[in-house]
């Protein structure tokens, strides 16, 4: 009786009110809580925990977690080991729109019609539920996989897809409770872990996740190499494009082609149709410097017949001009002596 008048009086004065409303605003910017093993029966103090992204309320006796339901950040709930038979309403449950591992294992929950409400979680991807008697069903897993459509892993194995598409028999790797699929989703807590702790511990679990879902699901097999096909084939000109020497030489070449042909009748009168007085030596010089190479001659008849023709009239013109004496070489001991030939 005394205490409760105290209590009373404590309650009804002025700075215990303004006491309650620091404590209020306080609690808005708490983004990590851990009460874990303190035999809490509540969670009513959460309500104003509006920022509040990892909770860990573990080893509890709580049995309503309807308070949460302004928590609308939360990324981990960590709930196991505690006496909630009932979970809230979809109401509740599709305000955590960024919740992504909910931890219910080891508590009271039996009805899977109850269970069902979590399909309205948008970004579920790990739920664990062993130690329930939910569990013990019947058809629970393959109801809870094929409900919730974001979720990659329950319990302790990842969801195969044999779980997924109906009478899909796959080889003995894939398929469900696999230990190539067997993940711990829900590894023990440690002691001092602060709110970055938590969260990398979260983007390493997804990340593991999805690890073994790439290499042991055949369907994610199969759209990885038909994305790997679509990319390169949609990059191979640029590929291509990294080979220039061959490449080049083809288009220089049938550059040249195209110029000749266009040009035909230019060349034809530059080199063949000569004035008389026109340099013949020079015009073929010129002519010749103008291909690309020798081979090329082949493919043009007329031009060699051409060419022909110019070497025998060139050869013919070196003939009429007065032939050069011939140099004779003299040795260095006989000068002397034709010398004197020459003057007797």
């Amino acid at each position: 009786m005394f205490h409760g008048t105290i209590t009373k009086e404590l309650t009804s004065h002025e700075e215990w009110s303004h006491y309650n409303e620091n404590i209020i605003e306080d609690q808005k910017d708490f983004v990590f809580v851990k009460y874990n093993g303190l035999h809490l029966k509540s969670m009513e103090n959460l309500q104003s925990c509006i920022s509040l992204r990892v909770c860990i309320f573990s080893n509890n006796f709580i049995t309503d977690i309807q308070p949460l339901q302004s928590c609308i950040k939360l990324i981990k709930l960590d709930l196991h080991g505690n006496q909630i038979k009932t979970l809230p309403d979809r109401t509740f449950w599709g305000g955590l729109k960024n919740l992504k591992l909910l931890y219910l294992h080891d508590n009271g929950l039996a009805k899977l019609k109850n269970i069902c409400v979590l399909d309205v979680c948008a970004s579920l991807i790990g739920l664990t539920m062993f130690d329930c008697p939910v569990s013990l069903k019947k058809g629970y897993r393959h109801v809870l996989v094929n409900s919730i459509w974001p979720l990659k892993a329950l319990d302790h194995h990842i969801i195969s897809d044999e779980e997924i598409i109906q009478n899909w028999h796959l080889p003995e790797r894939f398929k469900t409770f696999n230990h190539r699929l067997f993940f711990n989703l829900c590894p023990a807590l440690v002691k001092g872990t602060t709110y970055e702790d938590e969260i990398k511990n979260i983007k390493q679990i997804i990340s593991r996740i999805n690890r073994i879902l790439a290499h042991n699901s055949p369907v994610l097999i199969v759209q990885r190499w038909i994305r790997g096909f679509l990319v390169r084939k949609r990059l191979s000109p640029l590929f291509k494009r990294k080979k220039p020497k061959d490449k080049m030489i083809r288009v220089l070449e049938t550059k040249w082609i195209c110029i000749g042909r266009r040009h035909d009748d230019k060349i034809m009168e530059d080199i063949f149709l000569l004035k008389p007085e026109s340099h013949m030596k020079g015009k073929v010089a010129h002519w010749k410097k103008m291909r690309c190479t020798p081979a090329d001659f082949k493919y043009f008849p007329e031009y060699r017949k051409c060419i022909s023709c110019l070497s025998c009239e060139l050869k013919t013109k070196d003939i009429d001009r007065k032939p050069k004496p011939p140099r004779h070489h003299i040795q260095k001991g006989l000068e002397g002596s034709i010398s004197s030939n020459d003057s007797c």
